[in-house]
């Protein structure tokens, strides 16, 4: 960050108090005169704003303003010949000189006030520390107004001076100081020859010093005046450590604004040309800077990457265009065939071909096969003259046969075939607007995907013409771009978005949409953006103008994006759909104002505070959203995750007893974020229960106790509460042992199922009880088609019906138990009860949708006031019926997405959408527009509030105010809504994808798991509460280790997580950081360990390559090839106990991979030794596969004999083998009912845990021969894991965990 005067160099202040409750800033008001203003800041944590205290206008000069440590109604100022000391009371802001006496004349610039030691908050205690260009410094008594000190700072004599003489107190050139920081015990002092000092509080002596590359513009002392945080005026940034007298650089930036930019795709890297006449590399995962070019005469203009080399080029002022080794740092060839100032640069994908472009109008072609590239061509009057330089001056598309530039006039548009130069097509942009009064001219052009074959222009009339690159003719427009001309436009690589630089904003457009509503607009630049790109991910966007701003681009990736062969535009896709700023997501405030929602938007970015490296980072989860998936309308409808399997009764299989098993479920991590209104929760009675695979979790929010009720054979779509909170009623789809799905209905106050009944052949989509609890609605899925009413008493079948249209939801009338109401494809449904004896009979009313509402297909319901009933549509409305008039009568555009939920209580109307947005509606007035028919207006209906969260909203229970409440998303997340505060709380959290590791602390406080989603997530392990978690975006995480406990102390803890590109990173868990980022494999990672010193991690992949890297210097200086053409599946490491196998080595590991082969090392790395102990080799059957899963190839050292390794795999029993290392053979088999998926050994017990892919987890007690199966999972049980002290064991199912407690321990 850098600050510019405004012009006649003026300065603008801001002064902060210790408190932020006060903030003064400064600045020019009409008449020259200077304006303080003092403002309120204090409610701006709770929620208010800030507010103006006093105004004071003065006519002296103010440079620097500060507000005193004891007093936050003090402050001082200090200028041109001034220093006031500043009082605010009685909302009046008044100001005393302080007598200077001889110092009058002098020019202040900075000033600080001294802290006492011992915390003194007395006015009298204080002392003001002023410093002047002519390196004076003033101590102030600021109870007495006068100056107590004057010295003066001057430079040390020159070494070789004629004569050594001691300069006096007025003799000489003083220190022009700009800055000064003061500690209790000493005053850090930055001044314009480049050097910080740091001097004792009587300015006795120098006591440290660093020198700069350029002026020194700002310093700041830590309160421990342990660091001294400086600012140069030349871009740097960094720290002073006075322990150990070591300056570390921080970060480095340009002194100017940013003129072009490019970006290197293979080695991630982002050159910057801007106007201080610099041209530098960055390295895009870290944000550093790799080089620093400069040019003091030639004024660089525009640059590019070569796309397959280590160079890049530059264009210059002179017209001069320049490559650059990026591995010598030198300039390799220079050619100068321009005669104006070049303003394009680019280079064919391929890297064959270069082109330049300069103010004359010149075009210019070069080989690029060889280093030593040459000109090809040179032609004149090709290109527009006298143009800016800018990045989208010239064009190449992205097959690299067309090129495309603005010339030879200004409403011309010319594409060129990039080799022989001939001119394909010309287009007159003069010709396109025959509505303007004005000639249209071209000002920057654009390629899209050659699959689409787009050509974009913008033009000085604010559109965006798309035009065929072929022929030519338009095929879409973008009008009102921007107010001003846009320089630079690029279209993302499929086609999805449009960004475009628009003045001093960044502006995003839907492009698949052809009816596309208009951009999202964001801004953060303080001048012109220059330049825009797509990262080479295409996961982020870099804007250049005052300084380079990296966005994230929170939108979901469309794999089954696909380009249309003809000309016209790409049709939108389900993911085309709002999404959230980074700055805005679930834990913020929500908006004051609330924007129209539109039909569709593109997506919305956040700027990175932090170096992105693919997205890693930490963040607190407390109360934070994630970027979102969009969804379909039907998002009423219910999907099992993946089919269902069910135990196995097999013959071998051993239940536990009834008088209690070794295992007892203790936790379950994780919600069922597929399910729909599957989460209850009564504020009153504090019942609260939801739903997790298969299991029914009810916990005490208070304690976090949890209660599993089981019994399901499938997982659980739904879940109903009766009126009375006695009743749960939960419902699951059909498995393999079943013909029809099932719904539990249990007591809430013991827990017990109390009935068991078979309603559909297909999943039950919604249940609802009657108001008086004495009827139960179960409603089929879009397959089954099926009404069915349940009388409570007995839970009889009372009545049922084949409905001709799939449905989306069911509600009872809470006003009367004699109506239902159901809502699907265009209608909506009135059901009517009426009883003649025990029969009950339904009649049947349907009404169509209006047309005029143009809803389509309605998704949800919920009664209000009497008569009216609250209907949600896929695209977005809210449209209110009169149920005794059978008629719809308002409607209004709710959202962006389809409204899968609706709540009512008392006057406000909840809304909850596939887009994630949770939105409160003030509905009181509706009631009186009923009268007023089809005429209504939706004006008097307005939101109170808005929250987005991480997904669809699937489930919620608010209380009867509507001001707090429990949202589900399909995320896996239910939240804890507070409208008064505008909050919302992470509540219960689980991963959005397969679970593939599970690891635990040395002292087993924490564990932390991964998934494929991409993150890593940390647990308190006693309440398994989210507590840090680290994200990558696009890339799975696929393998993660711990470091161990004799790594270092506690807060050197470490993970190290492996990803699907290959990459392995290294996270701090103390510091919540990535520590290092390295690639030692080509292909996916598939496990990872460390050494036992935890010096070490070994790595595997799935080409069978095991690589040995350092966790600190990220080096691997050893692979292992032994197991190349199958993926590694285990690398286990232990302490090597056993003496009798021979070889040297303080570690025993080996590696398991997908061949039945298992290698086993011995291991010293710091002497850089190892050496294989022994080699075994499994055979395997032609056919393995069981429930749609190959089984893997498990190994592991038993923990309680050294000499005794586990393997379990595809073989021809389904059997463990125990393998004895000293005497090398099979000492031990133990049979299985089926293929294991999962093996882990207690350390603690002789105890042995395999997980099957037919739901069963399985416990071998190795000792006695016994074994005890254990259900709950309703997927292939694929991963187990006992904690060290072998108390707990984690199994995992996909993304649902259980943590099972061992009793006898």
């Amino acid at each position: 960050m850098r600050e510019k005067p405004p012009p006649g160099g003026a300065r603008l202040g801001l002064a902060e108090s210790r408190w932020p409750r006060l903030a003064l800033p400064c600045g020019l008001s009409l008449g020259l005169l200077q304006m303080v203003v003092a403002w309120g800041t204090g409610q701006v944590g709770l929620g208010g704003e800030v507010v103006v205290l006093a105004k004071a206008h003065t006519d002296f000069d103010v440079q620097a303003f500060r507000v005193t440590f004891f007093d936050e109604t003090r402050m001082a100022s200090c200028g041109q010949g001034s220093v006031r000391l500043w009082r605010l009371r009685g909302g009046v802001l008044r100001s005393c000189p302080v007598d200077l006496g001889e110092h009058h004349a002098l020019q202040f610039t900075d000033l600080a006030f001294k802290q006492a030691r011992d915390g003194c908050p007395e006015p009298s205690a204080a002392m003001l520390f002023v410093c002047s260009r002519s390196g004076h410094i003033l101590e102030i008594d600021c109870q007495r107004m006068v100056v107590r000190h004057a010295r003066r700072l001057l430079p040390t004599r020159t070494p070789g001076g004629p004569h050594p003489q001691k300069q006096t107190f007025s003799s000489g050139p003083g220190i022009a100081i700009s800055s000064l920081s003061v500690s209790p015990a000493m005053c850090a002092v930055g001044s314009e020859d480049g050097f910080l000092r740091l001097w004792p509080l009587d300015f006795s002596s120098v006591l440290l010093e660093a020198e700069h590359e350029g002026p020194v513009s700002s310093v700041c002392v830590s309160p421990d005046g342990l660091r001294v945080l400086s600012a140069t005026s030349s871009g740097h940034l960094g720290f002073l450590d006075t322990l150990s007298r070591v300056y570390h650089m921080l970060a480095r930036s340009h002194t100017a604004p940013v003129l072009a930019l490019a970006m290197e795709q293979r080695r991630g890297q982002l050159a910057t040309v801007s106007q201080d006449r610099t041209v530098r590399i960055w390295d895009l995962a870290t944000l550093q800077q790799l080089y620093d070019f400069t040019s003091s005469e030639d004024a660089p203009c525009a640059v590019t990457f070569h796309p397959t080399r280590p160079t890049f080029f530059c264009g210059f002022s002179s017209g001069a265009v320049r490559s650059f080794s990026l591995e010598a740092a030198e300039v390799l060839v220079e050619h100068t065939c321009h005669r104006g100032a070049v303003t394009g640069l680019t280079a064919t994908p391929d890297g064959r071909l270069l082109f330049s472009s300069c103010s004359q109008g010149s075009l210019a072609q070069y080989s690029c096969a060889d280093p030593q590239w040459h000109v090809l061509r040179v032609a004149a009057d090709m290109v527009c003259p006298d143009a800016p330089a800018s990045p989208s001056a010239l064009a190449v598309s992205r097959d690299g046969r067309l090129l495309a530039f603005v010339g030879p006039s200004r409403c011309t548009v010319t594409v060129m075939g990039s080799a022989s130069l001939d001119e394909l097509l010309r287009v007159d942009i003069g010709t396109l607007d025959l509505a303007s009064s004005r000639l249209d001219s071209a000002m920057a052009v654009c390629f899209g995907p050659a699959a689409l074959g787009h050509l974009l222009v913008s033009t000085s009339s604010n559109r965006v013409v798309v035009l065929d690159a072929v022929s030519g003719r338009i095929i879409r427009e973008l009008p009102g771009v921007h107010p001003e001309p846009c320089p630079s436009l690029t279209l993302s690589e499929d086609a999805r978005f449009l960004l475009i630089a628009a003045g001093r904003t960044i502006k995003v457009w839907d492009y698949a949409t052809q009816a596309s509503p208009g951009p999202q607009v964001y801004i953060g630049h303080s001048e012109p953006v220059q330049a825009v790109a797509f990262s080479p991910d295409q996961q982020q966007v870099l804007s250049a103008g005052d300084a380079v701003f990296l966005w994230d681009v929170l939108a979901p990736t469309e794999s089954d994006q696909s380009f249309p062969g003809a000309p016209p535009a790409c049709k939108t896709g389900p993911g085309a759909g709002p999404l959230e700023d980074a700055a805005s997501r679930a834990s913020e405030l929500p908006r004051q104002q609330v924007p129209k929602p539109c039909q569709a938007s593109p997506p919305r970015l956040g700027v990175c505070a932090r170096p992105p490296e693919g997205g890693d980072g930490a963040r607190d989860t407390r109360n934070s959203g994630a970027p979102r998936t969009t969804y379909l309308a039907s998002c009423k409808a219910f999907t099992p995750a993946r089919v269902s399997c069910s135990p196995h009764s097999a013959k071998g299989t051993c239940p536990p007893p009834a008088s209690g098993g070794w295992l007892r479920l203790k936790a379950v991590v994780g919600y069922s974020g597929n399910g729909r209104a599957n989460m209850v929760w009564r504020p009153d009675t504090g019942f609260f229960a939801y739903t997790c695979g298969r299991l029914v979790v009810v916990e005490d929010l208070h304690s976090g106790a949890q209660q599993h009720w089981s019994g399901h054979s499938a997982e659980i779509s739904t879940l109903a509460l009766s009126h009375s909170a006695q009743v749960l009623a939960s419902a699951s789809g059909r498995s393999s042992t079943t013909a029809h799905c099932q719904i539990r209905v249990w007591d809430v106050s013991g827990g017990l199922c109390q009935h068991l009944i078979f309603p559909h052949s297909t999943t039950v989509l919604a249940l609802a009880f009657s108001p008086d609890d004495r009827l139960l609605v179960t409603l089929g899925d879009h397959d089954g088609r099926t009404l069915a009413l349940w009388g409570t008493a007995t839970y009889d079948l009372v009545s049922s019906t084949r409905l001709p249209e799939p449905v989306h939801g069911v509600a009872f009338n809470p006003w009367d138990a004699g109506e239902l109401t159901c809502v699907g494809q265009g209608t909506v449904t009135f059901w009517l009860l009426q009883q003649r004896g025990a029969d009950i009979s339904l009649q049947v009313r349907r009404e169509p949708v209006p047309e005029a509402v143009g809803a389509g297909e309605l998704t949800s319901l919920c009664y209000g006031a009497p008569p009216l009933l609250y209907c949600g549509t896929s695209s977005g409305q809210v449209c209110v019926w009169d149920t005794r008039a059978g008629r719809c009568f308002l409607s209004w555009e709710a959202d962006d997405g389809g409204i899968g939920l609706l709540l009512f209580s008392g006057s406000r109307l909840v809304s909850g959408s596939s887009t994630g947005r949770l939105r409160l509606w003030a509905v009181g007035a509706v009631s009186e527009l009923r009268c007023k028919g089809s005429g209504a207006r939706s004006s008097s209906v307005f939101m109170e509030h808005e929250l987005v969260l991480d997904g669809a909203v699937v489930s919620a229970s608010f209380d009867d105010s509507v001001d707090m409440g429990v949202v589900g998303t399909t995320a896996g997340t239910l939240w804890f809504v507070s409208w008064a505060e505008g909050t919302s709380t992470r509540l219960i959290s689980g991963h959005r994808s397969k679970v593939n590791e599970v690891v635990f602390s040395p002292g087993e406080s924490h564990c932390a798991t991964c998934s494929e989603d991409g993150s890593v997530r940390v647990w308190a392990l006693a309440s398994m509460e989210l507590v840090i978690q680290f994200q990558v975006l696009n890339q799975s995480c696929l393998c993660l280790a711990w470091s161990p406990p004799c790594c270092g102390r506690p807060e050197q803890q470490r993970l190290a997580a492996g990803y699907g590109d290959g990459s392995l990173r290294i996270f701090s868990v103390s510091r919540t950081a990535m520590e290092l980022k390295m690639h030692p494999h080509p292909v996916a990672l598939t496990t990872v360990a460390f050494s036992t010193d935890g010096q070490t991690v070994l790595s595997g992949d799935k080409d069978g390559l095991v690589a040995v890297s350092h966790p600190c210097t990220g080096t691997t200086f050893r692979v292992l090839s032994d197991h190349q053409g199958a993926p590694i599946s285990t690398i286990c490491v232990t302490c090597k106990e056993c003496e009798d196998l021979g070889v040297e080595g303080t570690d025993l590991w080996l590696a398991a991979s997908g061949d039945q082969r298992v290698s086993v090392w011995a291991s010293d790395w710091l002497r850089n030794h190892c050496e294989l102990v022994d080699w075994l080799s499994f055979p395997m059957p032609a056919t393995t596969e069981t429930q749609g899963h190959l089984p893997p190839s498990l190994a592991a050292f038993c923990p309680w004999d050294g000499a005794l390794l586990m393997y379990v795999g595809p073989g021809v029993y389904k059997e463990v083998i125990i393998y004895n290392l000293c005497q090398k053979q099979v000492v031990e088999k133990i049979p299985l009912p089926f293929f294991a998926m999962s093996l882990s050994l207690s350390p603690g017990t002789h105890l042995l845990a395999v997980g099957f892919a037919e739901c069963m987890l399985r416990l071998v007690d190795c000792a006695m021969g016994t074994a005890q199966d254990f259900a709950g999972h309703d997927n292939a049980v694929h991963l187990c894991r006992f904690t060290p002290s072998a108390r707990l064991l984690f199994t995992a199912a996909r993304n649902e965990i259980l943590v099972w407690e061992v009793p006898g321990l």
